[in-house]
């Protein structure tokens, strides 16, 4: 209960302080812990990817405007094979918080890299 308390409020507080955009995607990590793969999801706004037993959908990106490469807010929900019905994960994650509100899995970690942005197109 203090954990989403104290995430709605870092979330709200940039909202406040500074202006955020809506990317059109984002980029996710997802690291094995049992083989130590690493992969990085490249994902649009809406879109799921599945990786072995996990579904990551990114539901939603944003990005302060004033300085688009500092942070990304990124809304996840996360499905495992072996738990069907409800997602293990479902809410905010700010990239530069990752253990802020963090996926609680047994063999895996996930979190938000990066939202695709106006900088980031050219490259």
């Amino acid at each position: 209960m203090i954990r989403a308390g104290l995430l709605a409020a870092v979330i709200a507080f940039p909202a406040m302080a500074e202006e955020v955009g809506d990317a059109p995607g984002g980029v996710v990590r997802l690291l094995d812990r049992l083989t130590g793969q690493l992969e990085d999801i490249d994902l649009s706004r809406g879109q799921s990817a599945t990786h072995e037993r996990l579904t990551v959908q990114l539901d939603d990106c944003r990005y302060p405007l004033a300085d688009p490469a500092s942070n990304a807010y990124a809304h996840l929900t996360i499905m495992d094979a072996m738990t069907p019905g409800a997602p293990v994960f479902a809410g905010w994650m700010v990239a530069s918080s990752p253990a802020l509100n963090a996926l609680d899995h047994p063999r895996y970690d996930v979190w938000i890299l990066r939202c695709d942005t106006p900088t980031r197109d050219g490259e």
